[in-house]
């Protein structure tokens, strides 16, 4: 599902490295050491070699309440990574002859705009104009509740169509939504029920799964923001996303999940061709990453106070996967040392000397209110609890701001910066190198 200002992951440099002779596991140690420390990091991480595993590392907790430490075996919502399985198992009905790419959803769904001419194909793809119902701003007032396929698909079909099919890319949850009912529709047989014949059974995913409400007695984890201390994430109810957004996992899992879709252990070879063509940012359940001069391919998940990474570098035949239950730290700051460390490139262990600046509820007043900016349609809105400034763009999560001088607060989790100018009303958002001009309406 789709979260708040975070960047893809692909980082775009070009150099050539030598792969790493001698991997060093104790300065990533120290890496993940000092993100507990300063209680910035709660998560997993894993990454394999050649169908070996070469690294993993838990950190933090799986359930504050109970004070209940993460292990390799925690298990997190994955978020969007679950396109990619969901991909998968429409590939799997292609090469059945149970259905055909091109062939047009109408008589699955005739009351969807545009049906007619949509495609699964092109539901794989990103490319059939369907709104994107996450993005609407009463979504978070109702994605806690069970939804049934007629209501989900009314949702669906009400929001309407923003593009002619096949016109461009746009990333749409509905869309895998969707096609998770086709699946059924098709095999006569429930979703869990697919992902286990078809994927976690044949490949002994033990930690992967279908998610239903999380049960901390099984090793799942809760999901967390964070703002002076730990809060607890509302939970998505999974028959929201179902195929978009319904699966939970682990790295250890995720990266042997990767090692076989791309060793073609799932897929024939034409099929894998097709999940790894990619047009305009999309594949089928697979975006393009990069690392200096390593192409890759893999997705990101995001859901509630959940966070993930996926990546597999071909060339090298590395599988890299990531899984957050609460971050108080860019993620993407993380993937990078990881791979830093596995493609034995130089990168730094953070530190945390900075003096957070204190502010009193009264101080947070003048900068409360709803900025827009001209170069970019989302509004924000900044709201306050207590001595804490929210911040909530148009239809998704709100996020803390933490006060580091006067009139300037940053998330960290996102990169975010915002500074603010009361008297002018006006704000500005930095995040990767860019720069937003906000005021206040």
């Amino acid at each position: 599902m789709k979260r708040i200002f975070f960047a893809t992951f692909a980082l775009g440099l070009f150099s050539q490295v030598m792969f790493a002779q001698n991997f060093d596991k104790a300065k990533l140690d120290c890496y993940f050491d000092t993100l507990e420390t300063h209680n910035r990091f709660f998560g997993n991480v894993a990454v394999s070699r050649n169908g070996a595993i070469l690294y993993t590392r838990s950190v933090g907790f799986s359930d504050v309440e109970n004070s209940l430490k993460a292990n390799e075996h925690s298990k997190y919502r994955i978020g969007s990574i679950s396109k990619t399985f969901t991909s998968v198992l429409v590939l799997k009905a292609v090469e059945e002859k149970r259905i055909d790419l091109d062939q047009p959803i109408d008589r699955f769904f005739p009351a969807v705009p545009n049906a007619e001419q949509i495609t699964i194909k092109q539901l794989m793809t990103h490319r059939s104009g369907i709104h994107n119902f996450t993005d609407d701003p009463d979504y978070l007032t109702w994605h806690t509740q069970p939804r049934t396929e007629a209501e989900m698909v009314e949702i669906i079909a009400q929001k309407g169509s923003d593009f002619e099919p096949g016109s461009k890319a746009q990333y749409s949850n509905s869309n895998f939504v969707l096609l998770t009912y086709i699946l059924e529709k098709t095999f006569h047989k429930p979703y869990p029920e697919l992902l286990k014949e078809y994927i976690t059974g044949p490949l002994g995913l033990k930690n992967t799964f279908f998610g239903g409400k999380i049960n901390p007695n099984n090793n799942e984890c809760k999901s967390y923001s964070f703002s002076g201390d730990w809060k607890l994430q509302p939970e998505t109810d999974m028959s929201v996303p179902l195929g978009a957004g319904s699966i939970v996992s682990t790295p250890g899992d995720l990266v042997q999940f990767s090692d076989a879709l791309f060793g073609g252990q799932l897929l024939k070879d034409e099929s894998l061709k097709m999940m790894r063509t990619i047009k305009e940012n999309y594949g089928m359940g697979l975006i393009f990453t990069s690392f200096y001069d390593k192409a890759g391919y893999g997705h990101t998940g995001g859901i509630d106070g959940f966070a993930s990474v996926f990546s597999h570098f071909p060339e090298e035949n590395v599988s890299y996967a990531l899984t957050s239950n609460g971050t108080n730290f860019n993620t993407n700051d993380i993937s990078i040392a990881v791979l830093s460390a596995v493609f034995n490139k130089p990168y730094d262990i953070p530190v945390f000397t900075f003096t957070t600046f204190h502010v009193s509820s009264e101080d947070l007043d003048p900068y409360l209110g709803v900025y827009s900016s001209t170069q970019i349609p989302l509004k924000i809105t900044i709201t306050k609890e207590d001595s804490t400034l929210i911040a909530q763009a148009t239809g998704q999560p709100s996020f803390p701001l933490e006060p580091t001088e006067k009139d300037k607060f940053r998330f960290d989790r996102a990169g975010v910066v915002m500074e603010f100018n009361p008297k002018e009303k006006t704000m500005i958002l930095k995040q990767s190198g860019q720069e937003f001009i906000y005021t206040k309406e």
